[in-house]
């Protein structure tokens, strides 16, 4: 039960760590100037909703990550 446990805690520090690096990345490679760029993607056709839907989930992964973070620091 405990390497199932590590096993579940290590992909979810990789989705997190993947959400987070997508979101620090995606205002950089949008074409701001060119909407037909993001209208088809999640969250268009605006820019906004795209930022939204694109960084959000990275944002709110930071959170948890870091709060997992010094939990499990302060109880070592």
């Amino acid at each position: 039960m405990a390497v199932l446990r590590k096993l579940l805690t290590a992909a979810l520090v990789l989705l997190g760590l993947f959400l987070v690096a997508r979101a620090v990345v995606e205002p950089f490679i949008k074409d701001y100037g060119d909407p037909s760029d993001y209208a088809s993607d999640w969250g268009g056709p605006s820019a906004i909703g795209v930022l939204a839907v694109h960084m959000v989930p990275g944002i709110v992964s930071a959170v948890l990550l870091g709060l997992w973070w010094r939990r499990r620091r302060s109880r070592s």
